[in-house]
């Protein structure tokens, strides 16, 4: 079992050192950049704080200025040595990323072989789609590794490095707090050694809900949230709130965004809102966080923790006003803890079906995007505006699947069971 492993993490690594390769001739050989426009972001960022500036001089920088030093070597000389760095530091996330998942597939189904872990831990690892955007220099894979990690640490009951986890994750990219709710309403409530008939008060049931885990990760990752923000604002002040939390609720990103509201954003972005009391750019957020951070967590959390982090991410990104490729790779990575026990499994047709239209529509939405933003035809209506909606649909309907599936799923609450009995 121990070559399978090695051949398959060796293909792993492989596929990314291919892609980066070729992604060297291609940028030094065509009009059209292998290199995600991102990257070239991150790398000018970490040039200005070279120079003793600020990272957001760099305009569109939108992150914290700790993905800025981190790529710090990709300034050095020779440049055309170091300028991968970051890419490089991607794919090595996809393959911790790759393990982490093998790890919590242990944890999840003590009764799997290891030939079949492995297996499942592939979709990840030789996922072309995952290694592309890692190696196009996306920083998803960080993402990734962090957020599987964190998944780890809570089933494995390492309390405080889940906290941690939790805290830095959404300093890191704020969307890991809907995470939160679900590891708050996973951890067992006390339970009473007294028994009675009588129904539990309101004072009581606030007394078992509040337990020293449930503590733990509130404070601990509160507190690591906070040292981190400070750190930052004391460095780089209003700027660092502006673009790192409170850009999220006003942009206006229409290009490459696969979410119905491309066209709105657009005609945003294109006319005079000033006068306008509330945009709805401000407040599309609203259904979104309700069914990813409090729907969800409430009816699946207690069932199947990796399940409801995975409906919660599909929810998020597919209800999110702004949707690009990279942010897949948010839901993906939980797809090999899922499939095991999924309706997609069970019934094959149903699976590939799903990943057909999934698929159809993105392509469907991409040649609309070529045939505006390459070809100069005014696609908005009705093209885009449909592959939008269209893509959207398949989502909801995959996502109800999805939940559906963790609902009923017995075959985890029974692994959950047994991990809970020996611990």
């Amino acid at each position: 079992m121990a070559s399978r492993f090695s051949v398959i993490f060796s293909l792993a690594a492989l596929m990314r050192a291919g892609l980066l390769l070729y992604g060297i001739y291609q940028d030094n050989h065509s009009a059209m950049k292998y290199t995600d426009i991102d990257y070239m972001v991150f790398t000018d960022a970490s040039r200005f704080v070279v120079e003793g500036q600020s990272p957001y001089q760099r305009d569109t920088y939108r992150y914290t200025p700790l993905l800025a030093w981190l790529l710090l070597p990709t300034t050095w000389q020779p440049n055309w040595v170091w300028f991968s760095f970051g890419k490089v530091l991607f794919a090595i996330a996809d393959l911790v990323t790759g393990w982490l998942l093998l790890l919590v597939l242990r944890t999840e189904f003590p009764a799997m072989s290891e030939k079949s872990r492995l297996t499942y831990a592939s979709i990840w690892l030789l996922n072309p789609m995952v290694a592309t955007i890692s190696t196009r220099g996306s920083s998803e894979g960080l993402l990734g590794a962090m957020v599987m990690a964190l998944l780890w640490a809570v089933l494995n009951h390492h309390i405080v490095l889940a906290s941690f986890l939790l805290g830095f994750g959404v300093h890191f990219k704020i969307y890991p707090f809907i995470y939160a709710p679900s590891i708050i309403w996973f951890l067992s409530a006390k339970t009473s050694s007294k028994s009675s008939t009588s129904a539990p008060t309101v004072f009581n049931q606030v007394l078992n809900f509040v337990t020293f885990d449930r503590i733990k990760v509130a404070v601990t990752s509160l507190l690591t949230f906070a040292v981190f923000n400070a750190w930052m604002y004391a460095l780089y002040g209003h700027d660092f709130i502006q673009h790192t939390y409170l850009h999220h609720l006003t942009r206006i990103d229409h290009r490459h965004n696969f979410s119905p509201y491309n066209t709105l954003l657009y005609l945003s972005a294109a006319t005079d809102t000033q006068s306008q009391d509330i945009k709805f750019e401000s407040v599309a957020f609203i259904p979104q966080l309700l069914l990813s951070a409090i729907a969800i967590p409430l009816a699946l959390a207690k069932r199947s923790l990796p399940g409801a982090m995975l409906a919660q991410t599909f929810a998020f990104v597919t209800f999110n006003k702004v949707c690009t490729s990279q942010y897949f790779l948010w839901y993906l990575v939980f797809l090999p803890l899922y499939l095991p026990s999924s309706s997609f499994i069970r019934n094959p047709l149903l699976g590939i079906g799903a990943l057909v239209m999934w698929v159809l529509f993105q392509a469907f939405w991409l040649h609309q995007a070529f045939q505006l933003e390459f070809m100069g035809f005014s696609t908005f209506l009705p093209g885009l505006w449909c592959a939008g909606l269209g893509f959207f649909l398949v989502n909801s309907w995959i996502l109800g699947i999805i939940v559906s599936d963790v609902g009923g799923n017995a075959l985890l609450q029974q692994g959950k069971e047994k991990r809970r009995k020996t611990a």
